[in-house]
């Protein structure tokens, strides 16, 4: 109990040294010209060690936080990497860089840079020093002059890190001062929106058909390294996405099923003792994190998100989902499924894996350790031989009636 009293009055001790939680604006310029403008709020989950055991905090981005002139940048000038980076307390940085390729700009990277030394934050840390940890896309994005919006709660992984974000409104790549009032909203944001009233007497249109299942998606390798160059995690699979979009030309919601690539796709990621991460993009246009969790000897996929801006969409489709429970193994183990699999992650959006195997723990070779076979696999298995059991009955019931049957016509022609 007092141990608990001890962290809670760091928390305020926290909040009273670097402010309040309300949203901050920040602005990066360069002359009298204006090329990124955020406001957000923002907080942060971070696991540490201490001597004893793994600590959690949560730690606000304070309204006291300022642009770093220094690290910030408004790039060449020709549509290169533009950087907004905010510090605060001693040591701490929240940074994003944006690129764009002409029609959309988008956070092409999130960094979280905390200092462990900061003892009013990481009491009883076992180390010190400054962690920076990145991840590589988080699928926010919006066309060129406009501005993005999402006033929905919305977390992030980096590098085992956690940053959510809320009531954002952020433009790059601006041609004026102040944020367009032309706005790109977020999936979120959208599901969230009651649709306005029909001003038609029209019947409502029918829903939207079940459009036919592509070809079966090749299966594709992926893996992770360590910072030594060895393997950290392993993964094959064919990945199918099937979402929900509005289609202009149809003026209705379609459905998309769209297969990855292996061969047009780019694999990075992270790994660290309970928290792996792989990442897919194909061609700049989409963007696939998968989050794996680690709790003691069990580990379970806990996050997809999925960024696409593929033709024929009038936004970027973005969605997030980090409170998942799919593919459950254990810690030295393999998971493996070759039936196809549904991972809903949201009502607009599901994945369908194929010949999926999976391990992102405990990898020591570059091989599959044992494998953990999904239910699907199992009653798959258990068909054949029920099956084959049944027939063999079968069988011997018939074989058994012909002895008994012969028998009993010896029985009628005795010896006189």
């Amino acid at each position: 109990m007092k141990g608990s009293h001890a962290l809670t009055a760091l928390i305020i001790a926290w909040f009273a040294v670097l402010g309040c939680t309300h949203a901050v604006t920040l602005e990066v310029r360069e002359g009298n010209s204006t090329c990124i403008k955020a406001e957000f709020s923002a907080s942060f989950s971070i696991t540490y060690n201490t001597s004893t055991s793994v600590e959690t905090v949560q730690v606000p981005l304070p309204d006291s936080a300022e642009v770093d002139a220094g690290s910030s940048s408004c790039g060449d000038g020709g549509g290169g990497l533009l950087w907004l980076v905010a510090v605060f307390g001693p040591g701490h940085t929240l940074g994003m860089s944006f690129s764009t390729n002409g029609s959309l700009y988008s956070v092409a990277n999130l960094t979280l840079q905390y200092n462990l030394s900061d003892a009013s934050v990481f009491p009883g840390a076992n180390s010190s020093g400054v962690v920076s940890v990145v991840s590589i896309s988080v699928g926010i994005s919006a066309k060129v002059n406009t501005t993005y919006r999402c006033l929905s709660v919305a977390t992030f992984d980096v590098g085992g890190a956690t940053v959510t974000f809320s009531d954002m409104r952020m433009e790059a790549y601006m041609p004026g001062d102040d944020l367009s009032s032309t706005e790109s909203v977020c999936m979120a944001d959208q599901a969230s929106t009651t649709a306005p009233p029909s001003t038609t007497t029209a019947a409502p249109p029918p829903p939207p058909p079940v459009p036919t299942a592509a070809v079966q998606p090749n299966q594709g390798w992926y893996s992770v390294n360590n910072t030594n160059g060895t393997n950290c995690l392993l993964a094959q699979m064919g990945l199918q996405f099937n979402i929900s979009v509005f289609s202009v030309s149809q003026n209705k919601t379609v459905r998309e099923i769209v297969n990855l690539d292996p061969g047009l796709t780019n694999t990075s990621g992270t790994c660290t003792d309970s928290r792996a991460t792989l990442v897919l993009m194909q061609e700049r246009n989409t963007v696939l994190n998968f989050t794996f969790t680690l709790n003691s000897t069990k580990y379970h996929l806990s996050g997809i998100s999925l960024t696409a801006n593929w033709p024929g969409m009038t936004d970027p489709f973005s969605v997030t989902n980090n409170n998942l429970d799919f593919l459950r193994s254990s810690l030295g183990r393999s998971y493996m499924c070759n039936a196809e699999q549904m991972l809903v992650v949201s009502p607009d959006f599901s994945l369908n894996t194929f010949k999926l195997q999976v391990q992102p723990f405990g990898v020591t070779t570059s091989q599959f350790a044992t494998a953990e076979e999904c239910q699907m696999d199992q009653d798959q298995m258990l068909i054949p031989i029920i099956v084959g059991a049944a027939l063999a009955g079968l069988v011997l019931i018939v074989l058994i009636a012909y002895l008994i049957g012969r028998k009993r016509s010896h029985a009628g022609y005795q010896t006189i």
